[in-house]
């Protein structure tokens, strides 16, 4: 009795190991399944963009032709500048050369009549003056200052509020196809007015940079241009051919160019 147990055992161990072998590699080549654990999504912050929107500056420069003394540093001067040559000085021409050749945009600093007592510029023109006397000194005027592409008033308080003179002066600058700058030295001045109603291309000033010889006082005036020129898209400031106004436009107008804003000529300007 025990042999015969002991012969089904060995067959029950021998069908066990023989099924054990059959399933193994079934068992190892059967897929195993493993849960898929998501990557949370880790959002990048998007990249600060700088901007380039600061607006319009158009930097205007009156007064050339007295001397040579500031060319050396608007030299250094790499933005556009328009600069208003005074005509028939010992300087005009040598001046309008110079800077024309720096690629700076000349216009005619013409001289009229203030209400003040100055000393006023040779062939100045008067309320007294009649068209045809207006006429001869843009005439002489724009010989003088041969490369201007348009024409900005020098002083002229005066004839800004005189609109028999200040139409003469204006159908001149038409008639030659350049466009008018208001320096707007009077809250008066009807130029706004006739450039429209005679369509001449015209623009307005709206800072002057340096009435104070002072580097605080340059800046802080830039400061109030860069709000205006954020504010309405393009803004006109108005300097002089003055050594601290050239070197605080040296130092700040690459620190504006870097917070967005773009230097432009007056003929981009003029509407």
């Amino acid at each position: 009795m025990k042999s015969q147990a002991f012969k089904i055992l060995g067959i029950i161990l021998l069908l066990l190991i023989f099924v054990a072998l059959i399933l193994t590699p079934l068992y190892k080549k059967a897929p195993v399944k493993r849960a898929r654990v998501k990557k949370a999504m880790v959002k990048k912050p998007p990249a600060k963009r700088v901007r380039l929107d600061g607006g319009k500056i158009v930097i205007v420069l009156d007064d050339w032709g007295y001397s040579l003394n500031n060319l050396s540093i608007i030299e250094q001067i790499k933005q556009p500048l328009t600069c208003a040559v005074l005509p028939g000085l010992g300087n005009s021409d040598i001046v309008m050369r110079r800077l024309d050749r720096l690629g700076c945009e000349i216009i005619l600093h013409l001289p009229m009549e203030p209400k003040e007592k100055y000393n006023l510029e040779k062939d100045t023109i008067t309320a007294k003056m009649n068209s045809a006397q207006i006429h001869d000194i843009l005439e002489s005027d724009l010989s003088s200052v041969a490369l201007a592409k348009g024409v900005s008033n020098h002083m002229g308080s005066k004839i800004s509020e005189d609109p028999r003179a200040s139409k003469a002066v204006l159908a001149e600058v038409k008639k030659r196809k350049l466009y008018f700058l208001d320096s707007y030295v009077t809250r008066g001045s009807v130029y706004p007015g006739l450039a429209r109603q005679m369509n001449i291309k015209f623009a307005k000033r709206d800072i002057f940079l340096d009435n104070q010889d002072d580097f605080a006082y340059i800046r802080g005036q830039l400061d109030k241009l860069k709000k205006i020129a954020a504010k309405q898209g393009t803004a006109i400031g108005i300097g002089h051919d003055r050594r601290n106004t050239l070197l605080v436009l040296k130092e700040v107008l690459p620190e504006m160019e870097k917070e967005g804003y773009k230097f432009i000529f007056l003929s981009q300007a003029v509407q």
